[in-house]
């Protein structure tokens, strides 16, 4: 009798544990325009459909809200609804201008919150910028490649042993540049890779993200048969300890990208830039280049120093460039997104919205090197960067009259996929191979 009072205990109790077991798990939330190419006409209603998974399946009784509004902009729609375990269609509405419109949804599930970004574009090709063209702009610039000429390259190159490689010798690079104001000098650094197989080679620029990190050498670049040279943009070395860039990036250079902005002169890119063509002024004077096929590609900031180092140096012949940040800053004044770094953002006491501050950016927006590109050139971004918006890349890309492509990966952030990274360097690889910029992806 106990013992069998006992067994029903313990049947009980294993049931009971069994009952109380709870599930987790990843929540995936997706956000799409209902049009397969997430593109409308201005004035067209957009539709986003919204779907949450977990372990494969659709969602259901559990809440969800949703944002809706012009991209960077305060949302125009908020609400909050439980999802049923269909789809949720959700009227997003319309602009009467280009521009794009960002549906945002999210759970709150044990502390955590998932979120999931669909984005419109309407009419994007019409998106215009809103960055002024200074009337001296080429004389501004000018005046900086003269000062740049003035001053010996100074070319001092060190063998890293240790990352080279059978087909590639690695050097630690510097070069003499213009410093941060006129009369004074500081230099670049950067990993250079060579192919160890004598001959003539095309030669690869690459720039790098924002922030303060160590430069890695491109080797894959130098195995494909060019010369290729990330370089770094702060003036110091790329061979210390990591840390040390952490450090600096927390401190010293922390806030760089508007250090200087209320005069033209002053500003920390104008050494940056410049910098960029210090370094091709480099790859163009080695014996093992081929003389004619010259690139440059890179992300982010680097996107966007790609743009710069083609729009004003006519030695550049392709370039290859991912979302590009300092593009259009001034768009926020227009009540719209504006680039990366959003210095332009705020409004009222302590803005940055200042007379000196706007008209410094004009010499520096990526919109006005844009104007000025004359080599074809690949881009590539996705519809859901927050980072460096969409309206913004737009607005660059939209001015440039040399041949373009554009690959979109539209779910993307500010990030890259395989697939575009590897078509991007097929893209590449035909240019070293060929010395002409492909027509086609």
């Amino acid at each position: 009798m106990i013992i069998n009072m006992i067994k029903s205990l313990l049947f009980a109790l294993a049931v009971t544990a069994l009952s109380a077991q709870t599930r987790t798990g990843t929540i995936q939330v997706f956000v799409a325009p209902d049009h397969a190419d997430w593109k409308y006409k201005a004035g067209e209603n957009a539709t986003f459909l919204i779907r949450a998974i977990r372990d494969g399946n659709v969602m259901k009784g559990v809440k969800l809200t949703y944002r809706i509004g012009p991209e960077q902009m305060n949302p125009t729609v908020t609400r909050t609804v439980t999802l049923d375990g269909d789809p949720l269609r959700v009227d997003g509405g319309t602009m009467k201008e280009p521009g794009f419109l960002r549906c945002t949804a999210t759970i709150e599930e044990n502390g955590m919150t998932y979120r999931g970004n669909g984005t419109a574009g309407f009419d994007p090709e019409a998106i215009r910028p809103a960055a002024q063209n200074p009337a001296d702009f080429d004389a501004f610039w000018d005046a900086g490649k003269k000062e740049l000429a003035e001053i010996p390259i100074d070319a001092q190159r060190t063998l890293i042993p240790e990352l080279s490689t059978s087909k590639v010798n690695v050097y630690h690079l510097s070069l003499q540049n213009v410093g941060r104001t006129r009369g004074t000098r500081t230099r670049v650094f950067g990993m250079l890779s060579v192919p160890t197989k004598p001959g003539k080679y095309p030669a690869l620029l690459l720039v790098p993200g924002a922030g303060v990190s160590k430069i890695n050498p491109a080797i894959k670049y130098a195995e494909m048969g060019a010369i290729t040279l990330a370089i770094g943009i702060h003036g110091i070395p790329l061979t210390m300890d990591l840390s040390v860039y952490q450090l600096l990036a927390q401190g010293a250079l922390n806030g760089y990208q508007n250090w200087g902005l209320e005069s033209r002169d002053r500003y920390y890119y104008r050494r940056v830039y410049l910098g960029c063509l210090r370094a091709n002024d480099y790859l163009t004077s080695l014996d093992n280049w081929d003389g004619k096929t010259l690139a440059v590609t890179g992300g982010s900031q680097g996107g966007a120093l790609s743009l710069v180092t083609a729009g004003f140096d006519p030695r550049v012949k392709a370039l290859a460039a991912f979302y590009p940040a300092l593009a259009d800053v001034t768009g926020y004044l227009k009540n719209r997104a504006g680039g990366w770094p959003h210095m332009f953002r705020e409004d009222g006491p302590g803005s940055m919205r200042t007379q000196a501050n706007l008209e410094t950016s004009y010499y520096y927006d990526v919109v006005n090197f844009a104007r000025r590109i004359r080599a074809p050139g690949v881009y590539a971004w996705g519809y859901n960067d927050a980072t460096c918006p969409p309206t913004s890349m737009y607005a660059a890309y939209n001015v440039i009259t040399a041949p373009k492509q554009l690959l979109l990966a539209l779910e993307t952030g500010h990030n890259r996929v395989p697939e575009e990274d590897r078509i991007i360097e097929n893209w590449l690889a035909r240019l070293f191979a060929t010395g002409q910029p492909p027509a086609r992806f």
